[in-house]
């Protein structure tokens, strides 16, 4: 078991790799983007600071797992900026938005960005993880699982706290913000089928 407060290498953190070991040829990467940037997916920014340097990145790979336990999963790239601060990191926040957050989808998905610079956007909580008050809704959850997968880390969070709002009055008319084709785009009643 690893001791408090010291650093592991990536490697070693990950309780299982994801990665095929078979010799059958992959699909070309290209390939692979261009069938998935047809398809629309959530919107999210998860936050960490596991001492001293918070991260903040937009995500849209989010998907809810289980409910007993409550998980959920999400990955982020091994080049990201983020991540080596992301595998440090034993608890995080996913903020879910909407499209009155699409500016805090395009902070978190800014190269180089400083995420935390507008002291007004952000706060911490009081277990103190970094929080951006202004989205719909939020979940503070602790790694439960970091597994290889390919050029990515997939990260399993068990959720412990969130903030919800309580019903519909309480939240108006919410457009739920997706990713689609390289392009930001808002659900609501038009888009029924």
């Amino acid at each position: 078991m690893p001791q408090a407060g010291v650093s592991q290498p990536a490697s070693a953190r990950h309780s299982l790799s994801l990665v095929p070991q078979g010799t059958e040829p992959s699909l070309a990467a290209d390939t692979f983007k261009a069938a998935f940037r047809t398809h629309p997916a959530g919107v999210a920014v998860v936050t960490a600071d596991p001492g001293g340097r918070p991260v903040a990145m937009t995500v849209s790979s989010l998907a809810s797992v289980s409910t007993e336990p409550p998980l959920l999963v999400f990955s982020a790239s091994v080049l990201s900026s983020s991540t080596p601060v992301l595998e440090d990191a034993e608890t995080l926040v996913v903020h879910l938005l909407t499209d009155e957050q699409l500016w805090l989808a395009k902070l978190g998905a800014d190269k180089g960005a400083d995420r935390f610079a507008d002291a007004s956007a952000w706060q911490r909580l009081p277990t103190g993880e970094p929080l951006y008050p202004s989205a719909f809704a939020w979940i503070r959850g602790r790694v439960a699982h970091r597994l290889e997968a390919g050029n990515s880390i997939l990260y399993v969070v068990h959720a412990i706290e969130a903030s919800v709002p309580a019903d519909a009055d309480q939240a108006g008319d919410p457009h739920p913000l997706v990713y689609h084709d390289r392009t930001w785009h808002r659900l609501g009643p038009w888009s029924t089928i």
